[in-house]
């Protein structure tokens, strides 16, 4: 797999059928782990087709190992200084290659433990086939971090409300959403925000869905922090 890195922090200060993965909830120390790696571009694929990836894209970056059993347990230990700027995306990543119009069906369920310290958020990162846009869907974050662009309001889609922002960063368009409260386990109807961003907004037209990942975008983690994946699954129709 090769390596994706991005090309500008999104941090403000300084900052195919029915493919489904069952949720596991007990989650596993990284010495048990099936597979674990330090590789800045370190990557696994599981048995039911999702891959893992350790993803240490930033500058600055300090130390980082990841650990799975599954997709549906995984976690990262990250030891990133205390600056600004993202340094890590860890995350699990499903392939959906579907176009809105065509997917009957969307949802992802999760459940994280997340440290109280640091400078991070909990999210899925979910892009077109193309690259050309990228939405973010922010369950819970911490310390001193916030998106990219300009706020849109609020908005209840998918099981949640959010908080909608709207940006570019050269590269592509990015619209992230913000969950209003932190939340360490759910599951979001993703559809209905691909939708919303459609037909609604009219910002994307009936764009294909390639990835959608899910995990941590770490911007410091001094001393070393943990963040643990208990129960994490994709399914769409």
């Amino acid at each position: 797999m090769a390596p994706r890195t991005r090309t500008l922090s999104r941090f403000v200060l300084a900052p195919a059928t029915a493919v489904a993965a069952l949720i596991g909830f007990a989650a596993a120390p990284a010495q048990a782990a099936i597979w674990s790696s330090s590789d800045q571009w370190g990557n696994y694929t599981t048995s039911d087709g999702y891959i893992l990836y350790n993803n240490i894209w930033g500058s600055g970056a300090g130390s980082q190992s990841i650990w799975a059993n599954s997709s549906s347990n995984w976690g990262v230990r990250a030891d990133h200084p205390n600056t600004g700027g993202i340094k890590s995306y860890p995350n699990a990543k499903k392939v959906v290659n579907k176009s809105i119009t065509s997917l009957q069906s969307l949802t992802s369920t999760y459940n994280v433990t997340v440290p109280s310290a640091g400078a991070y958020n909990t999210s899925y990162d979910i892009w077109d086939s193309d690259y050309d846009y990228e939405v973010m869907l922010w369950v819970n974050y911490n310390g001193a971090v916030g998106p990219l662009g300009t706020s849109q309001g609020n908005v209840t889609l998918g099981g949640h409300t959010w908080t909608v922002y709207k940006g570019d960063n050269g590269a592509n368009q990015v619209f992230s959403f913000l969950r209003t409260s932190d939340s360490s386990a759910g599951t979001v109807n993703i559809l209905p925000i691909l939708k919303w961003i459609k037909d609604t907004k009219g910002w994307w037209g009936n764009e294909t869905i390639g990835d959608v990942q899910f995990g941590y975008e770490v911007t410091s983690s001094a001393g070393g922090l943990d963040f643990t994946t208990n129960g994490f699954g994709v399914s769409s129709s």
